[in-house]
């Protein structure tokens, strides 16, 4: 296992657990196979583990691990506190005091505002406390370092890394996502300040492997490295990344990832095998309903629509369906501005810098029609009259 260092000097394994996919019997998460497989990672060098208060079940099945293997001084929790639900600082309170239950723990080493979308979502917490809340954890020893997940435009994070002195954070980021949400433009931000970022989604939900064609799966077949092993080193070839969460639920999927892991470093990828994970980009790009690359030289738009954002849902939406419509109306419906794309103007200002000549205002208009269904236009109407953000 490879190790990098967070801002501390403390040494993180480059595979981190991602706990919200463990394993289930019968509906519930089988916390006998949890146990089996978290003892393997730990034995096999992973530190870092990344639950979150609405994965249900996922903290106190990690918590029942780790007290029956004795290894919660061997680890890093990583938790999150669900700000979408707070409304008061009781109720911050409230939040941290279950999770440490749920874990059966007396402090969370990592925690993260969770699904920050943009800064306004920031400064309704500021209103209610959390800067005086942190420190005052921070103090007690409660909470390690803290952080946020972001879903999100980059326009949005880059305003985020600036209204506070992050421990570190956690990005959606892969081969495919490279130019949209926070993308390798707010990677490279995030590390210019110092601040560790944390991956998710680093295989799209299983996409990289499974939307691969007949070919490409032959060819990676033939390469000597998994459809996974790739994702993951080209992620760890950056040295702005510090740990990639793997959603890890079985032995094999443990022990291939951490084999991924042994000699995964900065700038360990040769020009022959960067060519080869551009290749399966192309061949990924090519079942795509829109040709956007997420080069952004559409943005920003007049009217506030995420065009790579809006994109990069609608091409998700074949494979994966209602996944699809969950992130998109993560990364564009909850929000005070939404960005959307029926916000769309129709004013053409987009098309004339397209470097894919796409046409992205009718483009959009069937984006709309797909993704945007009751539960987005509920969700909208919710956010303007709670004002959440």
């Amino acid at each position: 296992m490879q190790y990098r260092q967070d801002k501390t000097g403390t040494k993180l394994s480059i595979l981190g657990y991602g706990c919200l996919r463990f394993p289930k019997t019968g509906g519930r998460i089988d916390v006998n196979a949890v146990t089996e497989q978290i003892g393997e990672a730990v034995r096999l060098g992973v530190n870092y583990f990344d639950t979150a208060y609405v994965y249900g079940g996922s903290e106190a099945a990690l918590g029942e691990a780790l007290r029956r293997l004795g290894y919660r001084d061997k680890v890093y929790l990583a938790d999150k506190l669900p700000q979408y639900l707070i409304k008061s600082r009781a109720g911050m309170e409230r939040c941290f005091q279950e999770q440490l239950s749920r874990l059966g723990t007396d402090h969370i080493d990592f925690y993260l505002m969770h699904m920050l979308t943009d800064l306004a979502a920031w400064q309704k917490l500021c209103g209610l406390g959390i800067r005086e809340w942190i420190e005052e954890k921070k103090a007690a020893g409660a909470i390690g370092r803290i952080g946020f997940s972001f879903h999100g435009d980059t326009a949005a994070f880059l305003e985020l890394l600036n209204a506070y002195d992050w421990d570190f954070c956690q990005i959606q980021y892969n081969y495919l996502d490279e130019h949209t949400q926070a993308g390798r433009k707010g990677l490279e931000a995030a590390a210019a300040r110092g601040i560790p970022v944390i991956i998710m989604e680093p295989l799209r939900g299983g996409r990289l492997i499974t939307g691969l064609s007949d070919t490409a799966q032959k060819q990676v077949a033939a390469s000597g490295r998994t459809a996974a092993g790739w994702g993951l080193r080209w992620l760890w070839d950056q040295p702005g990344v510090t740990v990639v969460l793997s959603g890890m639920n079985s032995l094999e999927m443990v022990r291939d990832n951490a084999a991924q892991a042994d000699t995964a470093c900065p700038g360990c990828m040769t020009a022959e095998e960067h060519a080869f994970v551009a290749a399966l980009r192309a061949d990924l790009q090519a079942s795509l309903r829109v040709g956007c690359t997420g080069c952004g030289y559409c943005q920003p738009c007049p009217a506030g629509v995420d065009i790579p954002g809006v994109f990069a849902s609608y091409n998700r939406l074949a494979g994966e369906g209602k996944n699809a419509k969950t992130q998109y109306l993560l990364t564009t419906g909850l929000r005070r501005k939404g960005t959307g794309a029926s916000q769309c103007v129709g004013c053409g200002k987009c098309e004339q810098h397209c470097p894919q000549h796409l046409p992205i205002r009718s483009l959009l208009k069937e984006a709309a029609k797909e993704l945007e269904g009751p539960l987005y236009k509920a969700a909208r109407l919710g956010v303007k009259i709670l004002k959440l953000w």
